[in-house]
């Protein structure tokens, strides 16, 4: 009764499983998203953000309907470990090193993400800054979809 108890189950959570991964692809597949839109992000030193923020906006990032200029920042704290060859704006080679900075996020149309991240590039201070660009679902999608 046990061994067949314990099938029962293990084979029910297989099932499952195997519906969910199923049920998951066909509807991703069903949806026909369109990214249209990213999200940049980057990590800065606290002095170097306001200067950050302008470049962005001024090459194309942080529209959101009739409002320019949108951006999140969060303080945080960022580690680094620069090594022989590096050329470390803060802090020594070698030393591991704990920075405040902020971490700035807008979006950005597809179209101008590069000249965005150009942008990003020629303001950082840091000679490799951390960036992230993710692809945004629009909501709009998602409601059709439905």
């Amino acid at each position: 009764s046990r061994y067949y108890q314990k099938n029962y189950y293990d084979n029910r959570m297989y099932y499952w499983a195997w519906f969910y991964r199923v049920w998951l692809k066909r509807t991703v597949n069903r949806m026909k998203l369109d990214i249209s839109k990213v999200k940049i992000i980057t990590t800065i030193p606290l002095d170097n953000v306001g200067e950050m923020r302008n470049a962005l906006c001024d090459a194309g990032a942080g529209v959101i309907g009739n409002y320019a200029h949108c951006s999140t920042s969060t303080k945080c704290v960022g580690t680094f470990k620069p090594n022989s060859k590096a050329n470390p704006y803060i802090g020594e080679n070698g030393k591991l090193e704990f920075v405040e900075e902020e971490k700035l996020e807008v979006v950005c149309d597809v179209e101008k993400a590069k000249d965005v991240i150009i942008s990003l590039r020629k303001i950082h201070p840091y000679e490799e800054p951390a960036i992230d660009i993710i692809p945004l679902l629009d909501e709009n999608d998602l409601m059709q979809n439905n």
